[in-house]
């Protein structure tokens, strides 16, 4: 066999290993992606209340980002604005996610100036504000995970992630790299404070909510079911 031959089949295996030893060095990126924990199974689902838009809202085979702003929605103005810049402008585009946010029955015209106010430059169509009584809107919180209360007025500064199949989203260990080699106490982060830009901007949009939608992608299942949730659904009263 001469050089010139030699030379040839060097090239030929050359041209057909490395779409191979590229593919292989793809396959392990495009299977093994990080995914948002689960903190909490089983969240109730909406059903039997009104919505603002008087359209039928719910959490399932969405991706939303909960709040609760109970009798006075209007004192939440600055929790909403940072969700509207900081979550909603960002991720509004993308299938089936949505922001819904529970108000009290008493609140309607304090709930219909809030929007007017975030609807200043642009509507808001996958913003839901749905009515609840003062006991729905606790049973809902009370299915969440987290170490929060509801304030005298039914609301919270915080809000949650809840994916397609009624899972709680979030973090198990939001401790630091610093303080996991410190060994402090395992900080789990189940809500998160929409007063905290930082906290909005960083950990939630830049990363969580992120995290989730890029988790859906990537799994090419419509729903992701992680464990199979009990009846998660309650009646308005």
């Amino acid at each position: 066999m001469n050089k010139g031959q030699i030379k040839k089949y060097i090239i030929l295996g050359v041209l057909f290993f490395l779409p191979v030893a590229f593919l292989l060095m793809l396959y392990p990126s495009t299977n093994n992606y990080k995914t948002l924990d689960v903190v909490k199974e089983g969240v109730l689902d909406l059903s039997n209340l009104a919505s603002v838009e008087d359209a039928s809202i719910t959490l399932k085979d969405h991706i939303t980002v909960l709040g609760f702003l109970g009798n006075n929605p209007e004192s939440k103005i600055v929790e909403a604005s940072n969700l509207k810049e900081l979550v909603y402008n960002k991720f509004k585009g993308f299938k089936k996610f949505q922001i819904v946010m529970l108000v009290s029955k008493k609140a309607k015209a304090e709930t219909k100036r809030l929007i007017q106010e975030l609807n200043k430059y642009s509507e808001h169509k996958y913003w839901h504000f749905v009515y609840a009584s003062e006991s729905d809107i606790n049973k809902l919180f009370n299915s969440m995970r987290s170490s929060l209360r509801l304030d005298g007025s039914y609301a919270t500064s915080s809000v949650f992630i809840v994916d397609k199949v009624l899972n709680q989203r979030g973090r198990l260990d939001d401790r630091t790299e610093k303080e996991i080699e410190n060994d402090d106490p395992i900080r789990p982060l189940t809500a998160y404070n929409a007063l905290e830009v930082s906290i909005i901007k960083n950990k939630m949009a830049a990363e969580d909510v992120r995290v989730l939608l890029e988790e859906y992608r990537k799994s090419g299942k419509n729903k992701p079911r992680l464990f199979k949730p009990k009846s998660s659904r309650f009646e308005s009263r």
